[in-house]
């Protein structure tokens, strides 16, 4: 089974064709080669940054990076459509910090200075650790805040005022309307993710949070895909951005090897343990529909001996945090996870992402695969389709024009002429987008706040 994958955690710099363009319905797209001689040195960073940077073994700066850098220190809006892996935390990370070092002034009680908004806690506390990390040198304040915890501290460190706040929507709004935090001082603001925002049913309070920034301030937004109400929303809050496109949008990454395994829903089990035997598998991201199922996987595993735990929106945020940990660390070889989970996992070498449930959102699916070859290294995505799967299949070949490749020599194989084997079975209800493009039922149920 041609299921083989090389992970590496040389961090290494995305070679891929740029399009910047100001968002405007005649512009024409300007493809920019990566190989033009750009470096940290000459983007414009101030010394402290820069030396932060070569702290961190940044060598050269990633096409999202040597683009968007420029226009955004010289306080210029952006419209960043980029999929995971290619460095657009720093991209925005390191002029908001030289903005902010070069102006110093104080933020205010309950109040601060650039707000970056973003999906999920663990994306939010990786996002905070990269901006303490390329900081280190500058003296500014930062905190992150999230559900799951207690506020106390939040609300300790919001009293005092901070120069960068990264925050999920669900706690940053809880704290506004208890009149702990206010956004009139924002002189930068982030959303990151927003394609996620949408998904996980966060958009109403996005809008809210928006509504309280000041009007005269810079804007960045950044996408993996651009859905219809992603594109609005930033007609709406973006003033004559720039856009910044790596790659074509909800395009999947060249040195991802895709494979799709047929298999009745029942032998699921039993084909990931087969396919687990392959001890290339070094770290592998197995990805649920379902929270339970989730649980349910990771202690199957467990049982049958492979080292493994899960990772969903009901674990708390020290359950969440030791799980990521000791995947990082190597005490565990799988983690079993659900989409919501997943967005902030960026460990550069995972091997291989297993897809035991195929999304119902096609989207999804390439943000999951994201996951491995991430920072140069290759990867492995394999994804197990059951007949009701097919439509979702279907769906996800559509959004990155391309076919899956089959591995038909697995043992657990659907035989030509069984049940589901046909290529067109009827499209499942669940997540079934009805005529006048319906959203799928699980986008329609707002989530709980983070």
């Amino acid at each position: 089974m041609p299921l083989r994958g090389a992970g590496g955690n040389t961090r290494k710099q995305t070679h891929t064709m740029l399009n910047v363009t100001p968002v405007t319905p005649d512009a024409i797209p300007v493809a920019v080669p990566p190989e033009m001689g750009v470096s940290f040195d000459t983007l414009g960073l101030i010394d402290a940054i820069r030396n932060a940077v070569r702290g961190e073994n940044y060598t050269t700066p990633t096409p999202i990076q040597a683009q968007a850098i420029p226009h955004l220190l010289a306080g210029r809006d952006l419209l960043g459509c980029a999929q995971t892996g290619t460095g657009k935390t720093a991209a925005f990370a390191l002029p908001i910090l030289q903005r902010l070092a070069e102006s110093r002034r104080p933020a205010g009680a309950r109040k601060m200075r650039a707000l970056i908004l973003t999906p999920t806690r663990e994306l939010a506390s990786q996002i905070d650790e990269s901006f303490r990390a390329y900081g280190r040198h500058v003296g500014l304040s930062s905190h992150v805040i999230f559900g799951g915890v207690g506020q106390r501290p939040q609300v300790q460190a919001l009293q005092r005022g901070l120069d960068i706040l990264v925050a999920t929507p669900g706690r940053l709004l809880d704290l506004m309307n208890q009149g702990h935090a206010r956004l009139d001082t924002v002189e930068v603001f982030v959303l990151d993710e927003a394609d996620r925002m949408l998904d996980m049913g966060f958009i109403h309070d996005v809008k809210k949070i928006i509504a309280a920034l000041p009007a005269k301030r810079q804007t960045l937004l950044f996408s993996a895909t651009m859905p219809n109400d992603i594109a609005h929303l930033a007609d709406r809050i973006l003033n004559q951005p720039v856009r910044v496109a790596v790659t074509p949008v909800a395009a999947t990454a060249d040195r991802i090897d895709q494979w799709v395994l047929h298999v009745e829903r029942s032998n699921k089990r039993a084909l990931l343990d087969s396919v687990l035997k392959d001890r290339s598998i070094a770290r592998a991201l197995v990805f649920s529909r379902t929270k339970h199922g989730a649980n349910k996987i990771a202690e199957q595993l467990a049982r049958g001996g492979v080292a493994a735990e899960a990772i969903h929106g009901n674990k708390s945020q020290g359950a969440r945090e030791r799980a990521l940990a000791n995947f990082k660390a190597g005490k565990i070889r799988v983690l079993v996870a659900t989409d919501i989970a997943a967005r902030g996992i960026d460990i550069d070498d995972v091997t291989h992402v297993i897809n035991y449930d195929l999304p119902n959102v096609p989207e999804s699916y390439v943000h999951r695969i994201g996951r491995t070859a991430r920072a140069g290294a290759s990867g492995v995505a394999i994804s197990f389709c059951d007949r009701e799967e097919r439509a979702y299949l279907r769906d996800i070949e559509k959004l990155i024009r391309k076919a899956v490749p089959v591995v038909e020599n697995h043992p657990f194989r659907l035989e030509p002429g069984a049940p589901g084997s046909d290529p067109a079975p009827a499209r499942p209800q669940q997540g079934h987008r009805g005529k006048g493009g319906g959203r799928p039922q699980h986008r329609q149920q707002r989530r709980r706040r983070r």
